[in-house]
């Protein structure tokens, strides 16, 4: 099997910081693959330059073996889809910020949807339920509703493969498990490829296949492997620079980390210290 997306000794310096170093994984066809780190490790930089919005030093990236830099960003947008981390609240309908995912395969002056990009755009708004808000605008929907509407967006555009940007953050369990289990249920479903930057360690390890985890402090890769070998108590404390306690998930037995209270770690009887 030929990997979907392929990134080949990647770097990428910001002024004169070297932001990211020698990135080399894939993601599979019907995979999903979260990239993991500490603030400032170059998640989101790594998302720019699949997308084409910065240029890496070096390297190569290559989507169903076409290297992007010979794809027109019309071309690109064909094969990828994103997600942002945050979504401008624009004053028009649910319905037509969703139509919006079909502009790449709008033909020379054609200015409206045809029947087809309409249908398109109402089964992955049922998909997602948002069909509920199509005439809601954007700007008076929750962030949770703003978040699945985005989504709607992005396969709209039926892309081979999805790219989203932390789009858990700033939403509140119940909003975030809803999100992590409909990607989970498209990927199944439409045998849609994905990759996620997630901040939540917990939330990563139970949903991903495989795990990338960014180290800060060279911008290199730290370890990358299933959940289970990746989130590990020494390589957390290596790379976050934090102690804490992994163990199994009672249900799913996916790694399961738990913040450690220093001053209990100093005083519980039996406890091992770090």
């Amino acid at each position: 099997m030929k990997p979907l997306l392929e990134i080949k000794n990647l770097s990428f310096r910001y002024q004169k910081k070297m932001i990211l170093q020698d990135i080399s994984f894939s993601v599979d066809p019907g995979e999903f693959v979260a990239v993991i780190g500490p603030n400032g490790c170059g998640k989101t930089t790594l998302i720019k330059t699949i997308l084409k919005t910065i240029h890496p030093e070096t390297g190569t990236i290559h989507i169903e073996n076409k290297d992007i830099q010979t794809l027109s960003n019309k071309a690109l947008a064909k094969r990828v889809a994103v997600v942002m981390q945050t979504i401008d609240p624009a004053s028009m309908t649910v319905r037509d910020y969703v139509q919006l995912g079909r502009l790449p395969f709008f033909q020379k002056y054609q200015f409206f949807e045809t029947r087809n990009d309409v249908d398109i755009a109402k089964k992955y708004m049922r998909l997602t339920d948002v069909a509920r808000l199509a005439d809601a605008r954007i700007n008076e929907i929750s962030g949770g509703e703003r978040q699945l509407a985005s989504i709607a967006r992005a396969l709209t555009q039926e892309p081979a493969l999805l790219i989203l940007d932390e789009p858990t953050s700033h939403l509140d369990i119940t909003h975030q498990v809803r999100i992590l289990e409909l990607i989970n249920k498209l990927k199944k479903e439409l045998s849609l490829t994905v990759l996620m930057v997630l901040h939540d360690l917990n939330l990563a390890a139970e949903y991903s296949d495989r795990l990338v985890l960014l180290n800060k402090k060279n911008g290199r890769i730290f370890k990358a492997g299933v959940p289970k070998e990746v989130l590990t108590e020494a390589s957390i404390r290596e790379v976050y620079q934090t102690r804490v306690r992994v163990r199994p998930n009672p249900v799913s037995n996916k790694p399961w980390i738990f913040l450690v209270n220093q001053h209990d770690l100093d005083n519980r009887p039996g406890m091992k210290k770090d």
